[in-house]
């Protein structure tokens, strides 16, 4: 995918166009594929979004897998500030993932998952402040003609956070993070390197 300004506000500020690029630079795990969709402009006065869908390879891999998590995470600006951010900038992000029928059915499942990403923030060193947010769960069981269908379940988190530094690197690398954890994978051992960012998802067909 092409890395540029293209899809910026040709208005924008040097210091939206540099907190870009500091998500452009976080490099995330393989198993996240990445794009640069259109972000929603009536957020703000300057946005950029960037959207991933999660993939875990299986011992005996679908030839079209579904995602087993996605997430989008959404950077705004208003220059001079807004009142209720306590800041210029604000990340929001939206997470969903899909869980085992008794993972979803475990009433500390809401909790422990919003920590899924402020934990991510704290060990990525990425300090903010006045951050809110939900956590949702969504359970499906078939009844009826239905009744032979799968239990299923998912969890939904929507968040926000103030960036207290201008680097967000650490930010984007905090929510791809959350994002992973949420999706059930471990976190790398330490020492191995992720791959670069914004690798194109092949499109379905």
């Amino acid at each position: 995918m092409a890395r540029s300004n293209e899809r910026l506000q040709p208005e924008a500020p040097a210091a939206f166009i540099q907190a870009v690029e500091t998500l452009r630079a976080a490099r995330f795990r393989s198993e996240m594929h990445l794009e640069e969709p259109s972000a929603p402009k009536r957020l703000a006065t300057f946005t950029f979004a960037l959207s991933a869908d999660v993939f875990v390879d299986d011992a005996e891999p679908e030839p079209d897998p579904d995602p087993v998590a996605t997430g989008r995470l959404v950077l705004l600006h208003e220059p001079g500030g807004h009142e209720a951010w306590h800041g210029d900038f604000r990340l929001v992000t939206y997470i969903r993932a899909s869980l085992e029928p008794d993972i979803g059915a475990d009433p500390m499942l809401l909790p422990v998952a919003w920590t899924w990403l402020t934990d991510a923030l704290s060990t990525r060193s990425a300090p903010y402040t006045a951050a809110s947010g939900t956590v949702t769960r969504v359970a499906s069981e078939g009844f009826g003609g239905m009744a032979g269908q799968s239990a299923s379940a998912e969890v939904e988190i929507r968040a926000s956070w103030t960036p207290l530094e201008p680097d967000l690197e650490p930010h984007a690398l905090a929510w791809g993070d959350g994002l992973t954890t949420a999706a059930g994978l471990l976190p790398l051992p330490a020492g191995v390197v992720a791959m670069p960012s914004l690798r194109p998802r092949q499109h379905r067909r």
